[in-house]
């Protein structure tokens, strides 16, 4: 049986050709931080993108898309900003925050702008 992390990187692999395929080009993959961790930094048309991906194997816990509580945005909303002071990242570079939901039969849904920067 394979274990949480090994669960993990497959479905962030599924995410991360999807991305790729749809024009994004992969920055940082599990970046971490004292603050938390961003599965996967991208950009795509000068947008910085930090992209949490959700599994499910079944709805009987919900739909991933609506995995990303409040206290899971702030927690990546800190992390992307210790990404841009450590990185020299400009105020003024634009980012958004994306969830990729992969499902158990590996259908994909990207929700783009899935919520706002707060801290």
């Amino acid at each position: 049986m394979a274990d949480k992390r090994e669960i993990g990187r497959k479905y962030e692999n599924i995410a991360v050709r999807y991305l790729m395929e749809n024009g994004y080009d992969i920055i940082e993959r599990n970046y971490q931080n004292r603050q938390g961790e961003i599965d996967i930094i991208a950009g795509r048309e000068g947008v910085l993108v930090a992209c949490e991906v959700k599994y499910r194997s079944g709805t009987r816990c919900g739909d991933p898309l609506e995995a990303v509580d409040l206290r899971k945005q702030r927690r990546i909303c800190r992390t992307l900003l210790y990404y841009y002071k450590r990185h020299g990242y400009s105020s003024d570079t634009p980012c958004r925050f994306d969830v990729v939901a992969v499902y158990a039969d590996d259908t994909i849904k990207h929700l783009q702008n899935a919520f706002e920067f707060h801290i």
